[in-house]
């Protein structure tokens, strides 16, 4: 699925902003509908895409979460896995996420941070909002490629 979805960028593009023109209820149907079908088929354990390649912004209250789960102060936490990108938010420090295990599970997956249990954001409201980002992880998540391609194909 990312293949296609990275070799058909401008197809995809375009029925993206079709959408647009939907109501944002309708958008939100459609869009948490092929989210459960991509999840039907698609197991994030056998990926681990997003935790290679992306920095989730990072919130005070992660860290505070991360605090209590790791053991550690705060600040040791900024030190030792954080830092300030060029959007001026906090995100880990170094790619693959620190806490990914070799096996594609996460050593702190049921503290993990609110980016990282949200993404690839599909089933989250007001999808019209996220269609962009939508664009941009159709090359990083089979699921989203999945999504994006349905997409095109019942358009088509």
């Amino acid at each position: 699925f990312i293949n296609w979805a990275t070799s058909n960028k401008t197809r995809i593009r375009k029925h993206l902003n079709l959408l647009k023109r939907m109501r944002k209820g309708a958008v939100d149907k459609l869009i948490h509908a092929l989210h459960e079908e991509a999840f039907d088929h698609i197991n994030c354990l056998e990926c681990g895409n997003c935790c290679g390649s992306l920095g989730p912004r990072i919130t005070e209250k992660d860290i505070q979460v991360l605090t209590k789960s790791l053991g550690k102060n705060e600040e040791k936490i900024k030190r030792q896995y954080l830092k300030i990108d060029e959007d001026n938010d906090l995100i880990f420090n170094s790619l693959p996420c620190p806490f990914l295990n070799t096996n594609v599970t996460c050593s702190v997956y049921h503290d993990h941070p609110r980016a990282c249990k949200t993404y690839p954001h599909t089933d989250q409201p007001n999808q019209v909002s996220l269609l962009t980002l939508m664009l941009k992880n159709s090359s990083i998540c089979p699921a989203v490629a999945y999504i994006t391609k349905s997409l095109v194909e019942k358009e088509s």
